[in-house]
């Protein structure tokens, strides 16, 4: 797949590490111009050498930050082709009873407000392409969107309301007559250098690894090059016709009971 996306210029939010990291890994790879985002500066200069990305330290959830940012990638590429609304936090959350109004919020700015922005500015970019109204958005969810967490009440909550909000998007777009698309994807449990890291540092590191691949019917975490995979496909051409959908990648996880 080599040069799928040649002469597409891209845009990742929380590109830093993680599942953001591998989209721009794969995404350039496949011949994207992207510019990532995100606040780790360190992270960001490894993966500038790595891969010859573009970064930009961005908080998502600042909604006056995000004129400088488009009017950056307009000025230099001159377009926006592919945006990935990636960027999420956890930090702060907790059980329906636990949660504090500051924790909610934080991860509701971050996780919901910072997907719409997302969202929004990406398709007025996208808007004012050479080439008339043309893109693809993705927006990434959880699996917890279906199967919400009891300890982690408002990231469970955010990850669905951003499924609907891709599903708005889509058909504003379409009865619009834009030729930008909007997609979600539900991620299950992907191991990052994050969950390793837990695993890793826990007090049972074999049992905590089963537990983690235990989740799935395939008996194993998802790799963070699968989930980049699904994205560059939703950002390329061969994805004309998808907008409006949201792709479980899981391992089965959702899918149904696990029986005894």
């Amino acid at each position: 797949m080599a040069n799928r996306l040649e002469g597409k210029v891209a845009l990742v939010t929380g590109g830093t590490s993680g599942i953001g990291a591998g989209a721009v890994r794969r995404l350039s790879a496949e011949g994207a111009q992207v510019v990532f985002t995100g606040s780790n500066e360190a992270a960001a200069a490894a993966l500038v050498t790595e891969t010859g990305a573009a970064f930009r330290h961005h908080r998502v959830q600042e909604a006056a930050s995000w004129a400088g940012l488009m009017a950056d990638i307009a000025a230099t590429h001159g377009r926006l082709d592919i945006a990935f609304a990636n960027a999420g936090v956890e930090a702060g959350d907790g059980s329906v009873e636990d949660i504090t109004v500051e924790g909610w919020n934080n991860v509701l700015s971050v996780n919901q407000t910072g997907v719409m922005l997302t969202v929004q500015h990406a398709i007025r970019a996208m808007k004012a392409n050479p080439d008339g109204p043309t893109g693809s958005i993705i927006v990434n969810s959880s699996m917890n969107a279906h199967r919400a967490m009891g300890n982690f009440m408002a990231y469970s909550v955010t990850k669905a309301a951003v499924v609907a909000l891709a599903k708005s998007a889509a058909v504003h777009c379409g009865n619009k007559g834009y030729r930008i698309r909007v997609n979600a994807i539900l991620p299950g449990v992907v191991e990052t250098a994050l969950i390793t890291n837990l695993i890793e540092t826990g007090p049972d590191p074999k049992a905590a690894r089963a537990a983690y691949e235990g989740m799935s019917p395939l008996k194993r975490m998802g790799r963070v090059d699968e989930i980049a995979g699904l994205v560059a496909y939703l950002a390329s051409d061969e994805a004309a016709f998808i907008s409006g959908s949201e792709y479980v990648i899981d391992g089965a996880t959702t899918a149904g009971m696990m029986g005894v």
